[in-house]
């Protein structure tokens, strides 16, 4: 196996504790655009787990104005939450981390979140300096289920080969930028937004219990 150079993880329900932080922000901008169908608008956000905010508020919302102000709700509402402390590594996330990076493989966080969330949510954790890139979807181009902020992530940290990297996520849309991006290890994790019956019909090399599993694939 090509010995892997680089680790894409996701952030919310993979590397961080979401308990249902990302779908309560969404509830409080869907409440204050006055959505008459807020279940049926939640459903859809949970579907979408993992991919660019912006993206699901224009498919909730037709005008542009609306769906920004949306996910300008959202963001400050997640925000606001970050820095009150609700925010926390998944056990065993932080380990995962040094020791992939203490092996030699460099580490990227990739999120839906815009990088000003992304950012908040990473200094509140305290991790600034815990990895060696963080990337929104605003920074390559397109979301998951897209490979951009993967294959972006290989061009800046300069890995040799597509087949050097692991990503590793919560969602169906996180295997399929994965499989997308050509990575030799993409492994689904059983602590956020989807569980193991949503995994499997997306394509995958592995479903693990947790991120602090990924390590002892390589």
């Amino acid at each position: 196996m090509t010995r892997i150079q680089l680790a894409c993880l996701d952030m919310a329900g993979t590397t961080v504790a979401d308990d249902g932080m990302v779908e309560r922000a969404f509830e409080h901008a869907l409440v204050a655009m006055s959505v008459d169908d807020v279940r049926g608008a939640m459903s859809y956000v949970r579907q979408t787990m993992g991919r660019s905010k912006i993206e699901v508020c224009r498919a909730l919302f037709a005008d542009e104005d609306e769906a920004q102000t949306a996910n300008e709700l959202f963001e400050k509402e997640y925000g606001a939450r970050c820095a009150a402390g609700e925010a926390q590594p998944i056990p065993g996330a932080e380990g995962a981390i040094r020791t992939m990076r203490d092996g030699g493989t460099a580490v990227c966080l990739t999120t839906g979140f815009s990088p000003v969330t992304r950012d908040t949510l990473i200094q509140a954790l305290g991790w600034t300096d815990l990895v060696d890139l963080a990337l929104s979807p605003a920074d390559a181009g397109r979301g998951r289920p897209f490979p951009d902020m993967i294959l972006t992530a290989v061009l800046r940290l300069n890995v040799d080969d597509v087949r050097a990297v692991a990503v590793a996520g919560d969602t169906t849309s996180d295997l399929l930028a994965g499989t997308r991006a050509g990575a030799s290890i993409v492994a689904g994790v059983l602590t956020g937004a989807h569980d193991r019956a949503d995994l499997e019909v997306a394509p995958h090399t592995h479903i693990l219990r947790s991120i602090a599993e990924l390590p002892e694939l390589f």
